[in-house]
């Protein structure tokens, strides 16, 4: 490793990207409320293009740190401001659109993390590689930027400097979290948790993960569908169940190959819960849609950062399998409290 750090040192390398995104996502509803989505989206997805190619030639740990940290910030940004562009998007499309949306994000990553590998694999530097992402991500920004909405709904007011949430918002943001504790939980223990429960060789255990994010892009391809013929509470409630139905599959069937198909379950479970809840988050009256949104990410994120060492400290105490009921009671608690939010909007 270029650093020549440990385990422990790098822990709390990834962790000043999360605490970067954590301190930037309240302040982007001000940001949203003050300049505007286009503009917060264009040069926060500028700053990601400049802090890649730092990220791939720091080579002291400090100057890892604050790229981690200015990493996080515009990540942060981008994240609130085009989760706001996209409950804009689909209000004035007047139909659903948020899975879609997600789903490009699930293949973002997908075909992302593929293609800097490939590069990597072909003898391209590190820099090359994160300076070709860049120059992907400016062109694509330059392209976009002209068709971005830019109306924010601040009701007129002055915008407020932090985002404090309000009524039902934050229940939004507490079903949001459980969903994003459910998909960090697959992502950073789905492996280990095939080999101690059900002696899955490495080969397969590695599968779990790829197996949910595969079902989970589909599901999200396929969302914008099922939720204009169903309605996004019957699939929000669908989705829970069959995401529950999944854990409990991969907890108590007993061979390796019908724990993966549980995973396959989660991930299609999965995947519409989070737009839902973003698309639900935009149309609530307590607070306007910029505040909302930024509120809703934000307690959601902190699932991602902090569930998977939550998840590894009950897997201690107890066992992974306890660790793994539990993010099937999140599913149960999601899909019981799915009316009563519906009905409070």
């Amino acid at each position: 490793m270029r650093l020549g750090v440990d385990e422990g040192v790098l822990g709390l390398l990834l962790l000043c990207m999360g605490v970067g995104s954590i301190l930037a996502m309240p302040m982007t509803a001000w940001l949203t409320s003050r300049y505007g989505c286009r503009q917060v989206i264009t040069f926060s997805a500028a700053g990601l293009c400049f802090v890649l190619p730092v990220l791939a030639t720091a080579n002291s740990v400090w100057l890892m740190a604050l790229a981690l940290v200015g990493f996080g910030v515009v990540m942060g940004c981008t994240s609130v401001s085009m989760n706001l562009q996209a409950v804009l998007v689909e209000r004035n499309a007047g139909r659903a659109l948020m899975s879609g949306f997600h789903a490009m994000f699930s293949l973002g990553g997908i075909v992302g993390s593929g293609l800097i590998a490939l590069l990597l694999a072909q003898g391209v530097s590190p820099l090359w590689a994160a300076a070709a992402a860049s120059l992907l991500l400016a062109g694509l920004l330059i392209a976009a930027r002209p068709g971005l909405l830019e109306k924010t709904d601040d009701g007129g007011s002055k915008p407020p400097a932090f985002v404090v949430p309000r009524g039902v918002v934050i229940a939004i943001g507490v079903l949001s979290l459980l969903a994003m504790l459910a998909e960090g939980g697959v992502l950073d223990w789905g492996a280990l948790f095939m080999i101690e429960t059900h002696n899955a060789d490495l080969g397969l255990a590695g599968f779990a993960y790829t197996a949910f994010a595969i079902t989970m892009t589909i599901g999200r391809l396929c969302g914008d569908a099922l939720r204009t013929r169903l309605g996004d509470l019957t699939v929000l409630i669908a989705s829970a169940a069959l995401a529950t139905i999944g854990f409990l599959a991969s907890l108590f069937l007993p061979s390796a190959a019908a724990a993966l198909a549980g995973f396959l379950l989660v991930g299609a479970g999965i995947s519409n819960i989070a737009p839902i809840l973003f698309t639900l988050t935009g149309r609530t009256k307590r607070m306007p849609a910029n505040l909302a949104v930024a509120s809703v990410l934000t307690v959601g994120y902190v699932g991602i950062i902090a569930g998977p060492a939550a998840i590894g400290f009950v897997a201690h105490a107890t066992s992974m399998q306890t660790a793994f009921l539990l993010l099937c009671a999140a599913m149960v608690v999601i899909g019981l409290s799915a009316r009563t939010i519906f009905n409070r909007v």
